[in-house]
């Protein structure tokens, strides 16, 4: 494991190759990306361990079993990956490129930006198309403050647990910790949710996501928060308001960047949500502001993420020179 300055050094690399390029369409239509592998590891055990005929008990003592593989292989992947590469200059830069393909500042632009420019290009049923790509709710079932909310959301908890939350890992841990991370989080949104097959045998991977989360989401919500005037808001309002109301979002990380993203534009976001057949009565986030979100307002919570991503970068390039 490399330590002090190298790995943050690595990290600073990291972020700015993701930030320039990205995940290369060229690049994973030709090979499978990291999040994919794992993916299918993840099906595979849900596959072979997951059995409808065991008992609740046995299934979640499954799941622990195979998130603790799945913990267990990309660890030991890390740690091969950090001796075959080396502590050479070299051997970081390779570091710095394997680890950006598991950071998502610039698709998560991207993806949330593709929203935006639907309202221009098709209008309402257009971005409704493009915000199915980025949440789970039924966009049928939502008007243009519905679908821009949902976007403004996506972007804040995305930045916490794509961007905050693999970096944090990574610096603390190298690229064992970013690979760790990613599986649990990509484990946790494939069979961490609370349907009849996966809330016993997930338990495990969505408890240990929220843990892994506890530290970046809070931190995520600082940097959103202190980048607040960069859309017209205030560092102030938006730490009240993250302070005040995260607690009310049925995550207990979630909240934490939707709550300082809400603070920052002065919206009224999360509330009561459907997807598919049921619906989620939660409380609003910074209730009693304006609910009437629009296009503008993804614009606004763009640049808000930009100046985040500028920030954490800054905060690491200054812990690298220091450390």
């Amino acid at each position: 494991m490399l330590r002090g300055s190298e790995t943050i050094a690595i990290v600073v690399l990291a972020l700015a190759v993701d930030a320039l390029i990205g995940d290369p369409d060229l690049l994973w239509r030709r090979l499978p990306h990291p999040v994919a592998l794992m993916g299918s590891a993840i099906h595979l055990l849900d596959r072979a361990l997951n059995r409808e005929q065991w008992s609740a008990a046995e299934r979640k003592a499954a799941g622990c079993v195979a998130t603790g593989l799945l913990v267990a292989i990309c660890a030991a992947l890390g740690l091969l990956l950090e001796s075959v590469l080396g502590q050479t200059l070299l051997g970081q830069l390779a570091q710095g490129l394997v680890a950006s393909m598991l950071i998502a500042q610039r698709s998560l632009y991207q993806h949330v930006g593709r929203v935006l420019s639907a309202f221009t290009d098709g209008g309402l049923a257009e971005a409704r198309r493009a915000v199915s790509m980025i949440v789970g709710r039924d966009p049928e079932q939502l008007d243009t403050s519905g679908v821009s909310r949902a976007a403004i959301e996506s972007c804040a908890e995305n930045f916490s647990d794509g961007v905050v939350a693999p970096v944090f890992w990574l610096a603390l841990f190298g690229l064992p910790g970013l690979l760790v991370y990613k599986v649990v989080n990509t484990a946790d949104s494939m069979i961490g949710h609370r349907s009849p097959r996966h809330e016993c045998f997930g338990w495990a991977a969505a408890r240990f996501d929220d843990l892994l989360n506890l530290a970046p989401a809070r931190l995520a919500a600082v940097l959103l928060a202190v980048v607040a005037p960069i859309a017209g808001g205030s560092v102030a309002n938006a730490l009240k308001v993250t302070w005040r109301d995260a607690s009310k979002h049925r995550s207990p990380n979630a909240g934490w960047p939707e709550g300082a993203m809400a603070g920052a534009l002065g919206l009224a976001l999360a509330g009561p949500r459907r997807y598919g057949d049921r619906v989620v009565d939660d409380p609003f986030l910074n209730a009693g502001a304006r609910m009437d979100a629009g296009p503008a307002d993804i614009r606004r919570a763009l640049n808000l993420l930009i100046a985040a991503c500028l920030l954490e970068a800054a905060i690491y390039a200054a812990l690298a020179l220091v450390v």
